[in-house]
């Protein structure tokens, strides 16, 4: 049964190295608490407050904090890998260059490459031009609202492809040296299932996909 804790006062307190591994959180204050190094690892918040909360070195991996206050938050050294902050009030939050997961994972600007996997286990190379827009929420998967197809290659047989057809739509057509738009991009990047072309920057990534 998972533990959960409900409408607690937590406001100012020590609770350095704490380990909440899988717990549910609703309506908590931690505000200006001092949560450095603690486990939050796939905890979920619900209308919690962390301003002003200390939270270096937190583990906040695959934790929903969709809708949180994390204004003024000191992040630094946070792991964010997978956790969910849609909606989360996201001001002055402080964070360094040690801070996993928060800052965008795709390049901010320029032309890059991603790949993609399509039915029938057709990978897509595409060439993300230094116009479109792209983003990235707190893990590797990235996406963009327009790229080129440079090549559709079978990651089994190395066979190479005209066309590939997406997962999502099947009427979205992937086809060799065409630019493919996404009319529905979502440029919030905090939202990740949501509209755009996905990708990863790292083939093997995108051969995993299922």
């Amino acid at each position: 049964m998972i533990e959960q804790i409900t409408n607690k006062n937590l406001e100012n307190a020590d609770l350095k190295g704490k380990n909440f591994d899988q717990v549910r959180f609703d309506h908590v204050d931690f505000s200006d608490a001092d949560l450095e190094s603690t486990n939050f690892h796939n905890c979920l918040f619900e209308a919690c407050d962390f301003t002003n909360a200390k939270l270096n070195n937190v583990n906040f991996a695959g934790a929903d904090l969709r809708g949180c206050n994390l204004h003024h938050a000191d992040i630094s050294g946070a792991n964010m890998n997978h956790s969910m902050l849609e909606n989360a009030n996201l001001s002055d939050i402080i964070s360094d260059k040690n801070t996993k997961f928060f800052r965008m994972y795709c390049p901010e600007h320029g032309a890059f490459l991603g790949y993609k996997k399509c039915f029938n286990s057709l990978i897509v190379k595409l060439l993300i031009p230094a116009d479109a827009q792209r983003t990235s929420a707190t893990e590797t998967s990235c996406r963009c609202d327009k790229a080129k197809v440079m090549e559709i290659e079978d990651m089994y047989t190395g066979e190479h492809y005209n066309e590939a057809i997406s997962y999502v739509d099947e009427n979205f057509i992937y086809r060799k040296g065409e630019y493919v738009y996404a009319g529905n991009f979502n440029p919030n990047r905090w939202v990740d299932s949501t509209g755009g072309i996905h990708f990863w920057l790292d083939r093997k990534e995108a051969e995993g996909y299922m």
